[in-house]
């Protein structure tokens, strides 16, 4: 264990420095990468997060988020073994997408609405992408078809909510009557957590968006086939990654897209772990999200082959 950890810290440490040396070499490519990255985030990300963020840390300290979490308490018990207010916080994430649910455990878990043991179990099930990326931006922009894109943000959810209702097959059950008391939230904290937040999201996308562009030059230098560079950069920045496999349309196409989306990359797995840091453990997670996004590409590949 000792050796394993040592030799991963070798890799980061050269992996970090090779960055380094990348960017002391050629500032002014890769800081125009970073400049595309923020123009991404600027375009797409935050015109549809930061609203949801904002709308979302209001909706969580009113009586109406208390009342509803008790209403699907059961449902969310017997499916996931999470509480009401676990499962508000999931259908809030399958309507918005990233980082809406990581957000929205954070703040759940600090004001003691959610156990320890409960946490990871929610937090599985609410970190998953909006059927605005998936049908919009991956369906009708990158792959011209908004019905694919529609398909794809299906075998998603299939995917987390599957992985997570098996999961909780071996937790113990939550109180199903407990009502969650309202949390005072006022504008000014909602609005300051919103920004720092889509903050946050933005610089993730930025810098890794650069390192996107790094890799396909290192890639480009030493001839790598071009699945390889579809696999790199969709395992940093999934983004990117669905448009590259995008541009030939196939089973396996969708399959990678699906992979892409639901374990988020890099890019989005640091979004999420900024928000979830002490409040479930990294390794589990990400190891979650992993099986997650294998089952969803599993299930993008099965229905693609009935409808291409």
């Amino acid at each position: 264990m000792m050796k394993q950890k040592l030799r991963a810290s070798h890799i980061l440490t050269a992996a970090i420095a090779a960055a380094l040396l990348l960017f002391l070499l050629f500032p002014a490519r890769y800081a125009k990468s970073v400049s595309e990255g923020i123009s991404l985030w600027a375009v797409s990300v935050l015109p549809a997060t930061l609203p949801f963020l904002f709308l979302t840390a209001i909706f969580t300290g009113l009586d109406l988020f208390s009342k509803l979490s008790s209403k699907i308490s059961p449902a969310a018990d017997k499916l996931f073994r999470i509480s009401g207010a676990g499962g508000c916080v999931a259908l809030l994430s399958a309507l918005s997408g990233y980082p809406v649910g990581a957000r929205t455990v954070a703040d759940l878990k600090r004001a003691n609405l959610l156990s320890e043991d409960e946490a990871l179990r929610v937090a599985v099930v609410s970190t998953t992408s909006g059927p605005a990326f998936l049908v919009g931006a991956i369906g009708a922009g990158m792959l011209q078809s908004p019905f694919l894109g529609g398909l794809l943000y299906l075998c998603h959810l299939a995917g987390v909510w599957l992985v997570g209702f098996l999961l909780a097959r071996r937790a113990k059950s939550v109180r199903r009557e407990a009502l969650f008391p309202a949390r005072k939230v006022s504008l000014s904290d909602a609005l300051t957590s919103s920004v720092l937040s889509v903050l946050t999201v933005g610089g993730a996308i930025a810098i890794f968006y650069a390192f996107g562009t790094m890799i396909a030059d290192m890639g480009a230098l030493f001839s790598l086939p071009k699945d390889w560079e579809t696999i790199i950069r969709g395992l940093l920045e999934m983004t990117s990654g669905c448009a590259l496999a995008a541009k030939n349309l196939s089973p396996l196409s969708l399959a990678a897209c699906a992979f892409f989306v639901t374990f988020g990359g890099l890019c989005v797995l640091v979004q999420q772990l900024a928000f979830l840091e002490k409040i479930v453990p990294a390794g589990k997670f990400i190891l979650i999200k992993f099986l997650q996004a294998a089952v969803a590409a599993l299930l993008a590949y099965l229905v693609s082959l009935a409808v291409l």
